[in-house]
Parts: structure tokens; sequence; C-alpha cells
């Protein structure tokens, strides 16, 4: 397979997450979409007419052509193994979006047919690369609090009491539920701060009557390998949306508020020093969704390993799975 200098790209699924991906791709010079597809000829049609690229009839006609290296899979979750399993078998290289998969036979059958293939997957954990959370990595990366203690991390949202437009978000099947399709980036997030999970204790139900078929809102409780300890609280029928969370260090603490939004900031301070803010508008920060393909296109042109890997995206299904579980028996569960 060719990785020297630009590679051909292969664009599954066209909705609105697709269409992003897109269009932070084609900006990169790395890169060159050669096609897209969907099952909805609709959707297809506008990320042709976005994109600039022809709209193939399936899949595996698109995937099949020799100028394609790297696929994007940016279907629903229950559709990624499929999709997945298609490319690697035809040599490509994956761009596989959140969350990796639905359970963790998915995801393990993925990670073998790519290793196998002897090429690379990556999963779409772009809150990474969000200004607020980049930036708090950095801080703690470059030893601002110390050791990291504990994290607590909240997001509400308001307006999804109605359900989700897509029905196959309202289908915990199908979608792997609120901790996945929406919250595998907090899960990912707070692990990239306090390691790997030792244990998860949960409590949640189903409020209202959205049509979801899953709990609409989450207290999760982590036990962290590295001894620290943390909080998600996640909910989809808020009055109001929430984006805030905390960090804790044995020499520290972080703040943030705001999340995504034009006043988002971050206060950190040590035991030792005055309080500093970080206002998140005056940061100069490449896109989120940019950043994070071009990372990988420079991962295979250099023949290292993909940033965010296969393995890191399992380990948050994982971890998603423990706290159904653990709401569903009232116990602590362990990620498996």
């Amino acid at each position: 397979m060719n990785t020297v200098g630009q590679m051909g790209v292969a664009l599954i699924g066209c909705g609105g997450m697709g269409r992003n991906l897109g269009k932070q791709l084609i900006t990169l010079d790395e890169a060159r979409l050669v096609g897209v597809t969907d099952v909805s000829a609709e959707a297809a049609a506008r990320a042709s007419s976005e994109l600039g690229a022809p709209v193939f009839p399936d899949a595996k006609t698109l995937v099949d052509r020799d100028d394609v290296h790297v696929v994007i899979v940016a279907t629903p979750g229950f559709l990624h193994r499929e999709h997945t399993e298609l490319a690697v078998a035809h040599g490509k290289h994956v761009f596989v979006e959140k969350p990796i998969a639905t359970n963790l036979a998915d995801c393990d059958a993925m990670i073998a047919a790519a290793k196998q293939a002897g090429v690379q997957m990556t999963v779409g954990q772009v809150l990474r690369y969000y200004p607020t959370w980049w930036q708090i990595l950095e801080l703690v990366r470059r030893g601002e609090i110390g050791r990291p203690l504990g994290i607590a991390t909240t997001r509400l949202n308001s307006g999804c009491w109605t359900g989700w437009p897509a029905p196959w978000r309202n289908s915990l099947e199908l979608s792997g539920g609120l901790l996945m399709e929406v919250n595998a980036h907090e899960i990912d997030f707070m692990c990239q701060v306090c390691g790997d999970v030792e244990r998860v204790y949960a409590e949640a139900d189903h409020y209202l009557d959205d049509p979801t078929d899953y709990p609409n809102l989450y207290f999760v409780s982590l036990r962290f390998k590295s001894g620290a300890v943390g909080m998600l609280h996640a909910s989809t029928l808020a009055a109001m949306n929430d984006f805030t969370g905390r960090v804790q260090g044995d020499e520290g603490t972080i703040v943030y508020t705001g999340g995504f939004g034009p006043t988002a900031e971050i206060r950190y301070a040590r035991r030792d020093g005055e309080p500093q803010t970080i206002r998140i508008a005056d940061l100069q920060l490449e896109p989120p969704i940019r950043q994070e393909l071009r990372l990988f296109f420079e991962a295979l042109r250099n023949g290292t390993p993909a940033p965010i890997t296969a393995a890191e995206g399992r380990r948050n299904v994982a971890i998603a799975l423990a706290a159904y579980e653990s709401a569903r028996t009232g116990q602590p569960v362990v990620p498996a």
C-alpha cells in the first residue's frame, strides 16, 4: 500500500459527523477524498455537493478502489464492525468514529481484523482536541497540579427529552446508549487525566417520557488504578446545557466552565501560587476534527502508532458497559 505522499480516502457515512470529517479532511495536503457513500441517497448527495467528491452506490464498490488507502467509518455505532472489517479486508487503514463499537465482541473482532491485516485503526475521540480539554491535558502533562487525585466532569444536554431525531440513537442496542453515544468523550478524557479504571459504580434511571430505551440520567463513580477517583454526571434531559468540571491534584487544582462555548475558561492554581485564568477564546488552535485527522495521517506517513488507539476506544466501551451493569445490579463492576 502506498502511504507516502497524498493518500486517497473513502467516506462511509454522510450524516452530520461524516460531513464534518469530510470538510476538515479536504483541507489536508496529505489526503484526497476519493468518494462518499451512504444508505441514504439524500445524505450522500448532500455530502457530494459539500465536499466535491463523487457518490458511490455502496461501501464495497468504493473501498475496493486501488486509489483508496484510508477509510473513514462515520456510520452508526452498530455498523462500525461491518464497515471496518470490510475496509481492513481490502488492506485499508481505518478511522472509525466513537464509540468504536457498541459491544466488546465487536471491538475485539475489529481490533483482531486490523492486526491480522497489518493496518492501522484509530478512533475519533475528538474531545481531546477541543481547546478546553486540550489545554487541561496540557496543564496536567506539564505537572501544573502535580499527580491527579480526583476528577469530576459534567455534561448535561438540554432539548433531548423528546428523543433523538435519528431513531437509531434512541436504541441501546444500536447506539450503545448514553455513555457510548455521547459520553465516550468524557470517559476518554477522564482516563487521559487519571489513567486506567479499576472499578465502576453507577446510579442511573430513565426519567420523563423521552423515547430512548435506556437511562437518560447517570452518576458514574470511577476508581482509577492510579488511586485517583472520579465522577461523571451525564444527562440528556436537563433544562440547561452544562459542560463543566474540575481536576484535583496533589499540588493544585483545575476548574473549567463553559465547555464548548465562547465564554469558556479554565482557572487553575497551585497550593503555593495565585490562581490563573485561561480564556479559551484567546487560544489559537487548529480545528479539533482537522487535528485528529492530521495526526492520524502523520502517523501513517511516519509508520508510528495512531495517536488514539483502538485499544483506548475499546477501554471506553468497557467502562460504559461496566457502568450499565453496575446501575442494573447496584454493585461495583470491574471493566472487562
